[in-house]
């Protein structure tokens, strides 16, 4: 066994001490801003490609609006949601994740979901996913997590052996990965896919009293899915088909429409429910907190130039308004930076100017300068704050409500490490044919694993998940069944 093993380092050379959990404030964060280690991996990641997206290139995107159906004003001070019949217009960015702008639509990949909601009290963004949960659940791991999903820097060719190699060191990821190679994990068209929020976020109502918040965006065109297949047929034949289908359907009238429904969680739940509410690999089950209808998203319009409104659109989940607010969710806590911070590399420091992600309301700040600065730049007015001219002040009213943390600050991971029952419970829950296709799927992208050690060591997660379950994958392929991790 080889023990003289280089020592991870930062770009500084010093050696890192953890490189699974970020610091956080307590067991339950948040997140410290002195873990500058965290910080320079979703730095640098962000701009380790130029200039399309590292994440989420191949998209596509509509114009819409959101119409209140039920009043959640006794959980949510958020003028948008204010009174049933309200509309908010709405920009919404439909992706692929791993794959680069040219790449086929339908690969199996989870698909971002990340609605731009053009408030009165300026944008909200929700930056989800058409799964409810996700891989990883702490974003320091998120640049290792994603390069394992990229080409090989050797081969320059998509490598299973990293992706698994992966997963099956990171057992969290095994309730998405089952998902994922599931028939979900390719939709036949954006249209017939759900949306999730994904992380827990917070709602405060007028009274200042908060609850936690998961969204559901349940499509109304129903739930289709592709046989990989015709998949692989159509990926060759029209590496576009999403893009053209949402397009299409739009021009022609049939507007694609989800109702928005909402769980929530009282704030002590949080620390007596027998999962952690902010662990993102996890639901809360819909029988202890049941969905609540929100709205209605309709699209009903394309854009006129697709540069100008899809690929320079920007998305933020650290874009609120008053009345929502973040959780200590980890994952969520890293995005919070690392997705403005991708914005502001990618289209520039002034992104929030251009038309389709500028507020329709006025924003009134103290920004100055930068690159492509095209407005008037403040013109002569007071450019600092506090001042004695009349400018822009801050809103006591809209500070961000508090919460109590403790603890010491230390790299620490969750409470709960059970990534077993949920992805059980999924297995179970699908009928014999999906179960069957799961299974064949799982082997055919684990036969081209280069070690055997890995393939055995993914095996024993399926295993513990349920018996059946990795029973079925290690005889696909013709190996025995590792029942310890």
């Amino acid at each position: 066994m080889t023990t003289n093993k280089k020592k991870l380092t930062t770009s500084w050379g010093a050696p890192v001490g953890d490189n699974q959990n970020s610091m956080t404030a307590g067991q339950r964060g948040p997140t410290l801003i002195q873990d500058v280690y965290l910080l320079e991996k979703l730095a640098h990641f962000n701009r380790e490609r130029i200039p399309e997206r590292v994440v989420h290139a191949k998209g596509a995107g509509a114009h819409g609006y959101f119409e209140v159906t039920n009043d959640v004003t006794k959980y949510t001070k958020a003028k948008f949601l204010s009174e049933i019949g309200k509309r908010t217009p709405v920009f919404i960015r439909f992706s692929t994740v791993a794959g680069e702008a040219g790449s086929a639509d339908t690969v199996r990949d989870p698909r971002g979901f990340a609605v731009k909601f053009y408030t009165e009290d300026g944008n909200y963004d929700l930056v989800g996913n058409n799964t409810p949960i996700f891989f990883i659940r702490d974003a320091i791991k998120f640049p290792d997590f994603i390069h394992s999903q990229k080409r090989d820097p050797k081969t320059h060719l998509k490598n299973p052996t990293a992706v698994w190699d992966f997963w099956s060191l990171s057992p969290e990821s095994l309730h998405q990965v089952t998902i994922l190679m599931s028939d979900r994990g390719i939709p036949a068209t954006f249209r017939h896919m759900h949306g999730f929020g994904s992380h827990t976020f917070k709602w405060v109502n007028a009274e200042g009293k908060g609850v936690w918040v998961k969204y559901h965006f349940k499509t109304e065109q129903g739930i289709k899915n592709l046989a990989p297949d015709i998949a692989a047929k159509i990926a060759g034949e029209n590496p576009d088909y999403h893009t053209e289908d949402l397009f299409n359907a739009i021009e022609k009238g049939d507007y694609p429409a989800w109702k928005l429904f909402v769980q929530i969680m009282p704030l002590e739940d949080a620390n007596t429910y027998r999962w952690d509410p902010f662990d993102v690999t996890k639901v809360w089950s819909q029988k202890d907190y049941p969905l609540i209808e929100v709205g209605r998203m309709v699209l009903n319009r394309n854009p006129e130039n697709y540069f100008a409104e899809v690929e320079q659109a920007a998305f933020s989940p650290g874009q609120m308004v008053p009345g929502i607010e973040p959780s200590p969710d980890k994952m969520l806590q890293g995005r919070l930076f690392a997705y403005s911070d991708a914005a502001r590399y990618r289209v520039g420091p002034n992104h929030n100017l251009l038309p389709i992600n500028s507020p329709k309301v006025e924003a009134n700040n103290y920004q100055r300068d930068g690159a492509m600065r095209f407005d008037k730049n403040g013109g002569g007015s007071v450019y600092y704050e506090p001042n004695s001219f009349d400018g822009p002040t801050e809103s006591k009213e809209n500070k961000t409500t508090s919460y109590s943390v403790s603890g010491i600050a230390d790299s620490v991971s969750y409470n709960h490490d059970d990534h077993y029952t949920q992805a059980g419970d999924l297995y179970r829950l699908i009928s014999a044919e999906e179960q069957a296709r799961l299974v064949e799927n799982i082997v055919n992208s684990m036969k081209s694993v280069e070690k055997e050690e890995i393939k055995l060591r993914q095996i024993a997660h399926f295993y513990k998940a349920d018996p059946e379950y990795g029973i079925r994958v290690a005889k696909g392929l013709g190996l025995p069944v590792q029942k310890k991790v």
